[in-house]
């Protein structure tokens, strides 16, 4: 939870300080809970797997209500140690389409990112690529960190980075200032609707292709 994560509000930390910052605690979060959970802390994941059918309704149900419950606590104990002054200049952390920028390009903005986010998740934990590409040793949660610091990188500029509505959701309820709802639902739809892209394609594209094995 990156309380510094608005995008008018991260230049003392720097872009490429936060983004490998949240790169890296997805990537050590993955691989603590994959064997566990399944390393599912991102309703927007979770959505596209069960679109997918890699979970049943009430275990993906399950996992969103947690995901949520965990960024709201997580949100008040980030308030609780950098105190009142510093978390309300810092914004909260709470996600907003930054000046400059429609809610229209935030919109795009989280669709493309959780698309990337959740294809990679696909593609690094899918059986059937890892049968065809053994060859090519993988740690899964590896490029899910390498992805979700590539997609900060090049969308905190205009939203902050959502591309997880439970994270967007926490900072928002915490900070609960006006500004942070005004755009608040650019962070739902926009990380819903690229995971459905996300699943959609590899459910009819990417799975549909032959499999065959190296002789």
């Amino acid at each position: 939870m990156g309380v510094v994560n608005s995008p008018t509000k991260c230049g003392t930390v720097g872009i490429q300080g936060i983004a490998w910052a949240f790169g890296g605690m997805i990537f050590a979060l993955v691989y603590c809970t994959a064997g566990i959970s399944g390393g599912h802390i991102n309703p927007a994941v979770t959505w596209g797997l069960l679109l997918a059918r890699k979970l049943s309704v009430t275990r993906a149900l399950f996992y969103m209500v947690m995901q949520c419950l965990g960024a709201i606590c997580g949100a008040g104990v980030v308030k609780g140690f950098m105190g009142k002054n510093q978390f309300t200049t810092l914004g909260g952390g709470a996600n907003v389409v930054a000046h400059g920028y429609t809610k229209g390009d935030g919109l795009g903005a989280e669709i493309v990112g959780t698309f990337v986010l959740v294809y990679t998740v696909f593609s690094a934990t899918d059986a059937k690529r890892s049968a065809r590409d053994s060859h090519v040793p993988i740690l899964a949660p590896l490029p899910i960190g390498f992805a979700v610091f590539l997609v900060h990188l090049a969308t905190i500029p205009i939203t902050g980075t959502g591309i997880n509505p439970a994270r967007s959701l926490g900072a928002a309820i915490i900070y609960n200032k006006k500004h942070a709802w005004d755009d608040h639902w650019v962070f739902w739809v926009g990380p819903f609707a690229g995971a459905t892209l996300a699943a959609l394609y590899h459910v009819i594209v990417i799975r549909a292709i032959p499999f065959k094995s190296r002789s």
